[in-house]
């Protein structure tokens, strides 16, 4: 399960285990009280997308876009928070004001796509191949 929330807030049992995913460490914040068990900067936006963003509304459309566009450059990482999310909670924290149009959310939307394919693809019994078929039926 994936969560996001801002990493000034309280931590929580809940939470499972807290990934910081931004770029920058949150302003203001101790390492003690932000309560971090992995920061992944990696996986943020670049320096040059979350400028051009600068949080505003009007451009969140395109950031979302080109987000997702630079997060295929970090599958290693998607695959990793998501066998974490599939197994347990996961909460993906952030600094930024805007809860809505932000980073984590464009990440947390990915991650719980790829979760949904993969269980999806568990699921899904598995084809016999036409050789197969034909041995079976022999």
């Amino acid at each position: 399960m994936i969560r996001i929330k801002r990493v000034y807030e309280p931590e929580a049992r809940s939470d499972g285990r807290r990934i910081l995913v931004d770029r920058l460490w949150p302003r203001g914040l101790s390492k003690k009280d932000a309560a971090v068990d992995e920061w992944i900067k990696d996986i943020a936006p670049s320096a040059e997308l979350r400028r051009w963003f600068g949080h505003d509304p009007r451009r969140w459309p395109e950031f979302r876009r080109r987000y997702r566009h630079e997060l295929r450059a970090h599958g290693e990482l998607l695959r990793g928070i998501t066998a974490r999310a599939s197994r347990g909670t996961v909460t993906l924290v952030y600094g930024a004001r805007d809860e809505t149009h932000n980073d984590a959310v464009v990440l947390a939307s990915a991650i719980r796509a790829r979760v949904k394919r993969a269980a999806n693809a568990a699921r899904k019994p598995k084809r016999r191949t036409a050789r197969a078929h034909r041995a079976h039926h022999r």
